[in-house]
């Protein structure tokens, strides 16, 4: 059981680090907002794994297989939503704003959204998510697992991912970070934009 254990906790690290809109959504918001805002997003993708990870430990790439509908609607509303996210941040890239009008743009506009929310859909959205839970995560914790066994697994991805997106959430809330992305603001919107927008047609594309 340890093993197992110790498995999950290495293969969710390496999913949470690898860089996507989770990574890109908590570090704009900590570097362009503040620190509150951070980790409201923080919170918000923390419940959206939990409801994946959730779903995933009772059968969800069992419940994919099933219905091959659920799926494509899973793909191509979280596609369409990333893009929606990516075009606003481009949006805001492309108009002309001072450094201090930078630190109230994120993800799509000068006025400061319900990042809780946004964090929430988010990762809902977010194809490494469905990816990951629909079939790795699934492959990892076979049917043999025990009730208890899978809980304890559920609380160590929740804490895992809050940890992480914490730290992440904290170091560019760091003033000279917020220096930094003030100064680049209109490129680090544009360039996190342009990936939003491929994350979200790649998921459109890849039924």
């Amino acid at each position: 059981m340890i093993s197992l254990f110790l498995t999950v906790a290495l293969v969710q690290i390496v999913a949470l680090a690898s860089p996507g809109p989770d990574f890109f959504f908590i570090s704009q918001t900590a570097a362009s907002q503040s620190r509150r805002d951070a980790f409201k997003g923080v919170i918000g993708i923390t419940l959206a794994v939990a409801i994946w990870a959730a779903v995933a430990l009772l059968g969800l790439n069992l419940i994919l297989k099933q219905m091959a509908w659920l799926h494509q609607l899973i793909l191509l509303g979280g596609g369409g939503y990333l893009m929606w996210m990516g075009i606003q941040m481009i949006r805001s890239a492309r108009q002309p704003h001072s450094a201090v009008e930078a630190t109230s743009s994120s993800l799509g506009g000068g006025r400061k959204k319900n990042t809780f929310l946004r964090g929430l859909l988010t990762n809902l959205s977010n194809p490494k998510a469905i990816i990951y839970f629909g079939s790795i995560f699934s492959l990892i914790v076979g049917d043999d697992v025990s009730s208890a066994t899978r809980t304890a697994i559920f609380v160590l991805i929740v804490v895992e991912t809050l940890v992480w997106f914490s730290l992440v959430a904290t170091l560019f809330s760091l003033p000279w970070v917020k220096a930094k992305y003030q100064k680049l603001a209109k490129w680090i919107d544009g360039i996190a934009g342009t990936l939003f927008v491929a994350f979200g047609l790649h998921l459109i594309f890849s039924r």
